[in-house]
This record gives structure tokens, sequence and C-alpha cells, in this order.
């Protein structure tokens, strides 16, 4: 039984289902804040492009001998390989339907995240002599992902639900929902960095950690995640709402799963409980409203 278990397990982590499942929650996360019914087709599509760009990402990046890579979840989806290059053009396909059942303003920025993110993996740019994506220009990795995360968990949302005139959030309201998710998404793109540096110093990538060693890195996380805490204590609803206790509790713990989070964790740590508060902050919200 718990070789099956296992197994389940690391399908879920490993083919990226359960990053796609912490994408839904953090749209959710935004619709409860502006306190606004959830959209279906907001949540599918937030689900089918995080599954499908994560897996692009790993399909263009294929190792020479992925059964030899230091890294369980390489090995895992190369194994796997045709079921997951299936996957992976599903979930492409399904975004054509999901792109057209949006506002114009979301398909404007879904067009622009879209750029971001397939510039991000393929080797469309030259930097050093060699062609390479987004992603190995120094410095750009986290931002990037940040921002698509940012943008797509917490404007298209927004604007779905403004064009059905459910929610009437001012420009200034929606940026700093942008700006404290960011903040806290932020926070969470070092630490893989931090797993990283090693490999990445011999690559020649110019992580922050890389750039400013290991103990900056972790400090530069807690900096971003007090920011976080600041922005939403300073811009919660009138009193200390059950959001704001509920969100605070668990970016006090990812705090310490990032201090925590050292080299020599394996990759169920990240994957897991890094991830998970992803999604742990969408269960806080619910279960902090309900009591």
């Amino acid at each position: 039984m718990k070789k099956y278990l296992q197994s389940a397990f690391d399908a879920l982590l490993f083919s990226n289902v359960f990053m796609a499942l912490c994408a839904v929650a953090q749209g959710l996360v935004t619709f409860h804040l502006i306190g606004v019914k959830p959209n279906c087709s907001v949540l599918v599509l937030l689900f089918t492009s995080t599954l499908g760009l994560y897996n692009f990402c790993i399909l263009i990046t294929r190792p020479k001998r992925p059964e030899s890579s230091p890294y369980r979840r390489v090995r895992w989806f190369f194994k796997y390989y045709q079921l997951m290059a299936g996957i992976t053009i599903v979930t492409m396909l399904s975004l054509f339907p999901l792109f057209f059942l949006m506002s114009t303003n979301s398909k404007l920025l879904l067009i622009f995240l879209a750029v971001l993110s397939v510039g991000y993996g393929l080797p469309v740019f030259t930097h050093s002599g060699r062609k390479t994506g987004l992603r190995n220009i120094p410095g750009l990795k986290p931002i990037l992902i940040t921002v698509v995360w940012s943008l797509s968990c917490v404007m298209v949302p927004v604007l779905e639900a403004k064009a059905s005139g459910q929610t009437y959030l001012t420009n200034t309201d929606t940026l700093i929902l942008v700006a404290k998710r960011f903040l806290f998404i932020g926070a969470l793109t070092v630490p893989f960095d931090i797993r990283d540096l090693f490999q990445d110093k011999i690559a020649g990538l110019k992580t922050i950690p890389v750039a400013f060693g290991e103990r900056n890195a972790y400090l530069f996380c807690q900096i971003l995640l007090g920011g976080y805490l600041v922005l939403l204590f300073v811009f919660r609803h009138i009193g200390l709402s059950h959001d704001f206790w509920a969100l605070a509790i668990v970016t006090v713990l990812t705090g310490w799963l990032i201090f925590k989070s050292t080299w020599q964790r394996n990759e169920y740590y990240y994957f897991f409980y890094l991830d998970g508060v992803l999604i742990l902050q969408y269960v806080a919200l619910v279960v902090f409203n309900w009591i």
C-alpha cells in the first residue's frame, strides 16, 4: 500500500498537477478577497495554463541523460515522457477555447503573459554567445516567475469580475492586491534557487543566491515576507479581520519553512511544503471565516 501511495504522490507532484492546483488556489484567494463568486472558466484556465507551461518548460530543457539526473522530478518526468508530452499537448490545446471565454482586457493580459512564459523557456535570445531563454538572463528568472504568477492569479480574476459587473474595485486597490501577492510569491521563488546554488554556479547563472550568497538570499526572502505583512496590516479591512489573521499566520509559517529550506532538503520539501503554502492560504481563509 505504501508503494502505491508513494507512486501516486510522485505523480501528483512531479507531473505538475499539484503546481496547477496551487494556481487554482491562488485564483480562489483573489476571488475571496474581492468578495466575488469564483469564475469556473478562470479557474480552469489557471489550472490548464500552469500545467501546460510547467510541463512545456521541462520538455524543452530535456537533459541528455534524464535517467541519470540528480533530480527525482526529472527522472520521473522523462520516465513517463510520452504520457507527459500528451498531457502537455492536450492542456495547451484546451487554452484556445478558454481564451475566447475571457473578456477583452483579460485576453490582452493573457497574450502578454503567454509571450513572457514562452520566452522564459524557449532559446530565442542570445546571451554570452549562446541561445537561451529569458530564464538564463542574470536576475530575471525569479522576477519573471513572480510577475506571471501575480498577474495571472490576481489580475485575470479581477478583470473578469469587473467585466461581469461583480466588483468595482479601484485601480489603487487592485495595485495593492497585486503588490502583496508579488511579495509573497517572490519570497517563494528564492529557496528554489538556493537549492540549485551549486549547479547554478557551475552553469554561470547569476541568481540571487549565487550573486549575494545563501545567507543573504534567506534574509532577502524574510524581507519580502516582512513587506507583505506590512501591506497586509496597513491595507486590511476595518478591524483585524479573519482574512488578515489567516494570511498573516500562513506568512509566518512560510517564513519558517523558507528558513528551514537548506540545500540538503529533498525535492518533496520544496514541491510539497513550500509550494503547498499557496494552497494553504486559501484553506486558511476558508477555515478562519468558518470558525
